[in-house]
């Protein structure tokens, strides 16, 4: 192995730079993965606009699969993996031993969350944390003692393999924190990454009637939700969304609303209009402003649950990696793209819409020239 290794960088202003970076030593209690494939994920483009002007320049990147090539004695032990193994990582890096983990919730523990704490994970920590190796777009990527694995067949392309956590989300959001159940109603708010997860996983919880929602410029995304196993898809720009759902569904509205659309707040209100009496609303989206004239009454009139969701559980992931295994749905058609790391600023503009063909999962390959769709 080269004693140097090579990342892309992100830089403020929507640059990023490929750089040389020391082999790490391997302490007792870590490792050091080597990089396959790395997913390009719908919030990378926020943090690709903000992180590096706030933190500094980092490696983004945590859709991380790989082999193991180096492992520490004690990492091997906790860890009950070998060099050589394939695993896809898990973005957080949980303590183990807060409230949050000790309950299953090791998303939210306050040492790896970058949201709303100064925690570290995979793909939001900068390079001037040693050994400045935190994320999935560079050739080798640290295993801190805290990371959380998930084995990846060998028969599983590299590519495929890294829709685990985007489809993680989606049973996480539609089965674990959704509650869906056979028979009811689900509908999907964007059809992204995430909101496209979301319909496989409603699909396999075996709902009655799944209804994806989008703009004049999703057509092409709409057409894959209905190859997953969407029952019915909106073009809202074309359609007035309240009558088309109302008679979808016999005037009776939705058991379960995911608003998996990124932009403005809009969706949020929409949500709240679209789910019926008893009914549940997930939010997923970023928004990154207030819903203006917030009707908080509606919540009341129609005894509504509304939940804001954020990432996966271990199990999700777990969920996710045996529906890709299975072969159940064309999932790689969501994968549109591969970049070099010479142009993963090109990457994050092509997920940010700003660059290339229209994308749903972009990759990011760290040892060849990547392909566009």
């Amino acid at each position: 192995m080269s004693e140097t290794i090579c990342a892309a960088v992100a830089l403020d202003g929507k640059q990023t730079e490929v750089r040389m970076f020391p082999r790490p030593d391997i302490p007792v209690d870590g490792g050091l993965l080597e990089v396959e494939m790395t997913g390009v994920c719908g919030s990378d483009w926020p943090y690709f606009l903000n992180y590096p002007k706030s933190k500094g320049p980092l490696i983004l990147g945590h859709e991380t699969v790989g082999r193991v090539s180096a492992l520490g004695a004690s990492a091997a032990a906790r860890w009950g993996l070998k060099e050589g193994d394939r695993v896809a990582l898990e973005e957080y890096l949980p303590c183990g031993h807060c409230d949050y983990c000790r309950t299953g919730n090791f998303r939210l523990c306050d040492a790896t969350d970058s949201l709303l704490g100064s925690g570290i994970r995979y793909g939001s920590t900068p390079i001037s944390v040693a050994p400045s190796l935190w994320g999935g777009y560079g050739q080798y990527q640290f295993l801190h003692p805290n990371s959380v694995f998930h084995r990846v067949p060998d028969a599983m392309s590299a590519t495929l393999a890294t829709l685990a956590l985007p489809l993680g989300n989606g049973f996480e959001w539609v089965h674990f924190q959704g509650e869906a159940r056979l028979g009811q109603v689900v509908l999907i708010q964007g059809p992204g990454q995430q909101g496209l997860a979301c319909v496989v996983a409603a699909r396999e919880a075996g709902v009655g009637c799944i209804i994806v929602t989008g703009l004049g410029a999703d057509r092409h995304r709409l057409a894959l939700a209905r190859e997953l196993g969407a029952h019915h898809t909106i073009d809202i720009e074309a359609h007035d969304l309240l009558e088309s759902v109302a008679e979808m569904t016999g005037g009776l509205m939705a058991d379960l609303v995911i608003d998996c659309a990124s932009g403005g707040p809009d969706t949020i209100v929409a949500a709240i209009q679209l789910a019926r009496k008893n009914g549940r609303v997930l939010l997923g989206g970023r928004k990154g402003q207030p819903v203006p004239r917030f009707d908080s009454d509606m919540l009341f009139r129609k005894c509504l649950t509304v939940k804001g969701v954020r990432g996966h559980s271990y199990q999700a992931v777990e969920l996710a990696l045996a529906t890709i295994a299975s072969g159940r749905y064309p999932l790689h058609k969501l994968c549109t793209h591969v970049f070099g790391l010479d142009r993963v600023d090109v990457a994050l503009r092509t997920v940010g819409g700003e660059a290339g063909t229209a994308a749903i999962h972009c990759c990011v390959d760290p040892w060849g020239q990547g392909r566009p769709a």
